[in-house]
């Protein structure tokens, strides 16, 4: 890899990392409200994964903003800025679909308990996606490539197991 291409594919696995941090959180919450989803609306259920996303995304970008401090002894650049914000703020994607779901549930076409049910799904699956697009281009035989995406999928897992423990 030459080194003009670095900086872009920097770029792309940073914001494929918060992606999956973001993926994580929404899940975290989403089996929280699933656990609570009897007396719960899909209001608040949508105001609370939202809320939360959004924090952990604020949260992303202060680090951020204080590393560039530490390292670089200096504020950010607008380039660097815009660039932190994009990164940081272009994650909340990863919890479309199960905002679409629990707007599907707020009019009535599913109830609360379906529309978490989906999105816990919608979260897994793109999980796994994530870890496809992170494996596919690696240059190594098709059954180390398998046994990287059994271990994602294994370490996810077990994430997903400790949540529901948590929220158990």
């Amino acid at each position: 890899m030459n080194a003009t291409a670095q900086p872009g594919v920097s770029r792309r696995a940073e914001a494929l990392k918060e992606r999956v941090y973001v993926t994580f959180t929404g899940l975290a919450v989403v089996l929280a409200l699933a656990s609570h989803s009897e007396a719960l609306a899909p209001g608040a259920a949508a105001t609370t994964l939202a809320i939360t996303v959004v924090g952990t995304l604020l949260a992303v970008f202060v680090a951020d903003l204080v590393s560039h401090l530490a390292v670089h002894a200096k504020t950010p650049t607008r380039s660097e800025l815009s660039h932190m914000a994009r990164v940081s703020f272009g994650a909340f994607g990863a919890i479309v679909f199960p905002l679409i779901f629990i707007a599907v549930a707020a009019l009535g076409r599913w109830s609360i308990e379906t529309a978490l049910r989906a999105s816990t799904l919608a979260l897994v699956v793109s999980l796994v996606l994530i870890g496809y697009l992170a494996v596919r281009r690696v240059k190594m035989a098709w059954w180390q490539r398998l046994i990287a995406l059994g271990a994602e999928c294994v370490l996810g897992a077990a994430v997903v197991g400790l949540e529901l423990l948590a929220h158990g």
